[in-house]
């Protein structure tokens, strides 16, 4: 059988090798791991731009993973990509954020409820008012429900997405903290807005890698390599949302 020319300038593949849910940390290195060391059977679907995606089984369902690199456009492409083009109905995201939150400590899981942003991506819908950036219920609930059932502690409620990494404003940290942000990170409204623009299913799942008041943090390899209870969180709530 003829393999389908890909619509996306991004992905090479054809649709049948992409799976209904796709994980999707920011470094493609990271999705590697995930599919060596979670994924029975995986194959690689896509090289483009060396950003990895794999599809292998999971508990006998077929599940994807593939990164989508750093900010807010970057997982915008990629998202929108995937659900327009490839068939795709769930991401999640499996990412590091800073954390921000007192109880919130270095390797805890954050799942993101929502995301408050200093990011415009949205103002390409010409939305009346301010789009609220928010994770799929049923996604969220069940990330919840597996997090308890493993016995691990995940902090739950809202992020922030920056389109900064180096911020010039030395008090940003403090103003997200007085309004009960948990975490830092750069990808989770562009993913959210992009599902619901879409009438898709989105959801991050986020592991501290370093604290934004603590200075204490992870080296790169211990982010890369290091994140199991996130990625498990992770792929068994994918495998419940290829029950739908």
């Amino acid at each position: 059988m003829a393999v389908k020319e890909s619509p996306s300038a991004s992905i090479a593949a054809d649709e049948s090798l992409i799976a209904k849910a796709v994980l999707m940390p920011g470094d493609p290195l990271r999705a590697k791991y995930v599919a060596d060391h979670y994924l029975e059977n995986p194959v690689c679907f896509n090289t483009v731009r060396n950003m990895l995606g794999y599809t292998g089984t999971y508990k006998g369902k077929k599940i994807s993973v593939m990164g989508h690199g750093m900010g807010v456009p970057s997982v915008g492409i990629y998202s929108y990509e995937l659900y327009q083009f490839f068939g795709v109905d769930t991401i999640i995201r499996i990412g590091s954020a800073g954390g921000i939150g007192d109880d919130v400590k270095v390797r805890d899981v954050v799942i993101a409820m929502g995301a408050s942003t200093n990011s415009h991506f949205a103002d390409q819908y010409r939305f009346p008012g301010q789009l609220c950036a928010t994770a799929d219920f049923g996604l969220l609930r069940t990330a919840v429900e597996e997090a308890e059932r493993m016995g691990v502690r995940a902090d739950v409620g809202q992020v922030f997405t920056a389109d900064q990494f180096y911020n010039d404003n030395p008090e940003a940290g403090e103003m997200y903290r007085k309004f009960g942000i948990l975490a830092l990170e750069m990808e989770a409204a562009g993913l959210y807005w992009t599902a619901q623009r879409l009438g898709k299913k989105a959801l991050a799942i986020l592991t501290i890698s370093d604290h934004i008041f603590t200075g204490e943090a992870l080296n790169a390899q211990e982010r890369q390599d290091s994140f199991h209870e996130m990625m498990e969180i992770a792929l068994e709530t994918a495998w419940k949302s290829l029950e739908d």
